[in-house]
């Protein structure tokens, strides 16, 4: 091993630790919130030391806003799954939703996260002035989608695209967040295969037809 490789491997490792940790912790604080989440789980979890976790997060405070900053980036990968700006307007954004009501059903400690800081009203996520940055990079997307709709005459022209977002974002969130208690009350299971594939198909037909010229 030369000594330029030594350096590297070192960085790969302690970032494959690094990582391995904030997985753990983001699903601990999911399940138990900030309060209830403990740093000894955690460590014993991930096959770590509370150390190794205090030199690479500080705090307990430190490691929560890691990993509510973690959750938000894997949502925000959806837009890079696929060339949004390469695909006809209708299909980009059919595409858009239907990633996004699926990762929310694949990933409930995301939901459980957002919930938790916002039950927190959003004190920690002040902490992580990139995720502005981040989420504005979404909105230029969709920004950029609904003009070349419009300019096509496929969308309405005042489609604005904060408040398309947060429709999406709220169609594809209940089915998670309230699955347990609409799932009982009305006796669907909204974690159901066929249950889900009905519902996805009826948020995408509703996103659709909101931006759709007259």
């Amino acid at each position: 091993m030369t000594k330029a490789s030594k350096p590297k491997a070192a960085s790969a490792d302690a970032d494959s630790t690094r990582a391995n940790i904030l997985n753990v912790a983001l699903q601990e604080f999911s399940r138990l919130g900030l309060s209830g989440a403990r740093i000894d789980a955690i460590a014993a979890e991930s096959g770590s030391n509370k150390g190794m976790i205090y030199y690479y997060f500080g705090s307990k405070d430190g490691l929560y806003v890691a990993a509510l900053e973690e959750s938000y980036r894997r949502f925000r990968q959806i837009e890079s799954d696929f060339q949004i700006d390469e695909l006809p307007p209708a299909r980009a954004l059919r595409q858009l939703v239907g990633a996004s009501f699926d990762f929310h059903a694949a990933h409930p400690e995301f939901v459980r996260m957002v919930m938790g800081e916002n039950i927190q009203q959003g004190e920690y996520i002040r902490r992580i002035p990139e995720l502005r940055q981040l989420n504005q990079s979404a909105i230029a997307v969709l920004e950029r989608l609904c003009r070349r709709g419009s300019d096509e005459g496929v969308f309405r022209a005042d489609i604005d695209a904060v408040d398309l977002h947060m429709s999406i974002s709220a169609l594809s969130f209940y089915n998670v967040s309230n699955r347990h208690t609409f799932s009982h009350i009305f006796e669907r299971d909204l974690g159901a295969a066929d249950v889900h594939a009905a519902r996805r198909e009826a948020v995408i037909a509703m996103i659709l037809s909101y931006v759709r010229a007259a």
